[in-house]
């Protein structure tokens, strides 16, 4: 089994159809096939080797799927880094991956030719008319490399509230599996048009975008930065039958000043994850577009998708559903004991989705996945009729729009500044995004520095959607008695 297998199926069942549309650019299956057969000889040219790791940061744009099956077909590990990563986060993911090379967007070249070179990788830029003159002039290498279903596909990088992020290991069984599972679940078929409004860097968008819509050979029009307008173009343009995003892109596509100017008559099924969907926004959105929603769960860890409400079932607002096919969830105590029905406790995972394991970190995943169950770090409950509830997060986690922001991260940056004395990152209660980034910073003595001075610094080394927009300052921070700081008693001055 190998991943790129669902392309070249597809693509020998019905070359000519739309697999990739950015506007008026359209590629055909056999088109992607060929390209990324070019990709694989491009690989070989530069010295690759069967298991190395290859790191892909692009945005939304054909190039995405040409680079990540031509890496996956010569039998490579795909590392897909968000594009707005600066030069110390690339160089980590790179380093930490021992990645030897990166396909980086020509517009975000600057922080990854700098961030790979400090990780001693090659980087290529991809620049649109220049690199298909670059891919194409490689020998094509159609060959689908034999690769184990164990074998490690694509590496996701997420973290823990603690140390750096970590890489998950996704087996190529692991992703096709859960990519066919998701294209049931959205009833895609080959007239399926899905909006891939979401990062494909990122596991939803990865999966049940791209590589669901690839496996059952139907068209993904591209949106490569979420817009409210133009996502409603692409609806009415190419007939968009489903649609998949996070809570605040149904919320900007529902409030926006001209929705009723566009026929999304098309859509007939969404899915939403990243965080919890208000119900009176998954009602409205229903309503306005006369469609339905399902709401689903999972994480990097579980390929994604662990549980879904199902478009043939009972749909519980609210809920994240029941777990998948062949895909079991429980909930349990601190003793990994299950608990009674309605408690609260941890939301485990078994199946075939569950990941390889942590990137070279055996303890780490020793910790995360015990007699075979993904401890997911996630408080939950489960009712009745056996459909599951987050209630809560172990770990503290901030999800701002859909992106995870992990305080430590953010804190390790805050500490180099030399006026911090002390730094809590925490999540602020936010309208739009459900939660936005917050800092407490304490000064050392006779030290000064800005709330806006602080948010700058950190702005100038982390991706965007991770600095802290609301910083404040306090002469200390709460602490117990063993000195650690206590967030649950840290609030803003207001809310943003």
């Amino acid at each position: 089994m190998n991943l790129a297998g669902l392309l070249t199926a597809s693509a020998e069942r019905d070359p000519d159809h739309v697999a990739i549309k950015l506007d008026d650019i359209e590629l055909t299956y056999g088109a992607l096939d060929g390209a990324s057969a070019h990709i694989a000889g491009l690989l070989a040219e530069h010295g690759f080797e069967r298991g190395d790791r290859v790191g892909i940061m692009l945005p939304n744009v054909p190039y995405f799927p040409v680079v990540y099956y031509g890496v996956l077909r010569a039998g490579g590990i795909v590392v897909p880094m968000n594009v707005l990563l600066k030069k110390r986060e690339v160089a980590y993911y790179l380093s930490d991956s021992g990645a030897k090379l990166l396909f980086a967007w020509h517009g975000f070249a600057d922080d990854a030719q700098a961030g790979a070179e400090q990780a001693s990788a090659e980087c290529l830029v991809v620049e649109p008319g220049e690199f298909e003159q670059q891919a194409g002039a490689a020998s094509p290498n159609a060959d689908v490399a034999d690769t184990a279903d164990d074998d490690t596909a694509v590496l996701l990088y997420t973290s823990g509230t603690t140390g750096q992020p970590k890489g998950a290991e996704l087996t190529h069984a692991n992703l096709t599996l859960n990519a066919r599972g998701s294209a049931e679940l959205f009833d895609m078929g080959s007239e399926g048009i899905l909006l891939g409004a979401l990062p494909l860097f990122h596991s939803f968008g990865q999966t049940c975008g791209m590589n669901a819509t690839i496996s059952d050979g139907g068209t993904l029009t591209l949106l490569p930065r979420f817009d409210p307008g133009k996502a409603l173009e692409i609806i009415q343009r190419d007939q968009v039958n489903v649609f998949q995003g996070v809570p605040t892109m149904y919320g900007a596509m529902l409030h926006h000043p001209e929705r009723e100017r566009y026929d999304v008559s098309t859509v007939k099924l969404c899915s939403s994850g990243g965080s919890a969907m208000p119900v009176e926004l998954l009602r409205g959105f229903e309503e306005a577009f006369g469609c339905k929603i399902l709401e689903g769960y999972g994480l990097s860890e579980s390929s994604p998708v662990a549980s879904f409400n199902h478009r043939d079932r009972e749909r519980k607002p609210g809920s994240i559903g029941t777990p998948i096919r062949d895909v079991e969830m429980k909930i349990v105590d601190d003793e990994g004991s299950e608990v009674d029905q309605g408690e609260v406790g941890e939301i485990v995972i078994r199946g075939y989705n569950v990941m390889k394991g942590y990137w070279e970190r055996p303890d780490e995943t020793a910790e995360t996945i015990v007699d075979g169950w993904l401890h997911t770090g996630d408080m939950g409950r489960i009712d009745e009729d056996g459909y599951f509830y987050v209630v809560d997060r172990k770990k503290e986690l901030i999800i701002r729009g859909g992106y995870n922001v992990y305080p430590r991260e953010i804190e390790e940056v805050l500490y180099e500044h030399p006026a911090v004395r002390e730094a809590a990152v925490l999540g602020v209660p936010h309208d739009e995004y459900g939660e936005e980034v917050g800092a407490a910073v304490a000064l050392k003595d006779g030290a000064e520095a800005t709330p806006d001075e602080l948010r700058d610094y950190v702005k100038e080394q982390v991706a965007a959607y991770k600095y802290p927009r609301v910083v404040w300052l306090v002469d200390d921070l709460p602490k117990g008695p063993t000195g650690k700081i206590l967030k649950r008693e840290i609030s803003p001055p207001d809310e943003p």
